[in-house]
């Protein structure tokens, strides 16, 4: 659910039909972050492609850190919880990820991890205040040139959809509840509340 009026995918565009009921057919669900972008398929479109482009050029599971740092920081509960159960599903357990959830510095990731989701949260928070001293540290941990952009653009693409999604009310899907553990979902539910089962 969100605060917009999304039509119903008999009343919708072809575009908006064809995207709900790709939806549909893939989760067994229309997703609420779908509805939402329903009203403009394009730009869901284009945001896949920009999303696809950068996460091409990482390591997934870094990508998936940093995204998760970034997340975070935005008090995005659908994107926290979306990507820290991609990092639940292909790279940790569930108490790691609460972990990293919960204390980054101290869930035993190794220090690139560490400084590259410190310098995502901070982005987040404030891209003005990321010095050269900053950038040089990712250097310190081995990143190169291209490698740090990476970063920077993997937080920054966050605070488009997060922020999309949360100013308009889109609540993170009720098949959270069943899909993450109680402990990862409350640790991962930074902002709005999971959606309640229809």
């Amino acid at each position: 659910m969100s605060f917009l009026r999304v039509p119903d995918e008999a009343d919708a565009t072809p575009e908006a039909a064809s995207l709900l009921a790709a939806d549909r057919a893939a989760n067994g669900f229309v997703a609420n972050y779908t509805e939402v972008f329903s009203l403009r398929p394009a730009v869901l479109a284009a945001w896949q492609q920009l999303n696809v482009t950068i996460k091409g050029g990482m390591d997934l599971r870094r990508y998936e850190l940093v995204t998760l740092a970034a997340a975070r920081a935005l008090k995005s509960s659908y994107c926290a919880l979306a990507h820290g159960k991609v990092l639940r599903d292909r790279f940790y357990d569930a108490e790691t990820v609460r972990a990293i959830a919960t204390h980054h510095g101290s869930a035993g990731l190794d220090a690139s991890d560490v400084a590259v989701m410190t310098f995502a949260e901070k982005v987040v928070a404030d891209a003005t205040a990321i010095t050269e001293a900053d950038v040089e540290e990712l250097r310190g941990h081995g990143l190169g040139e291209e490698d740090i952009l990476q970063v920077v653009l993997a937080a920054t693409a966050r605070c488009f959809f997060s922020k999309t999604l949360d100013a308009v009310g889109a609540e993170p899907d009720a098949h959270y509840v069943a899909s993450v553990e109680p402990d990862l979902r409350q640790a991962l539910t930074v902002g709005r509340p999971v959606a309640a089962a229809e």
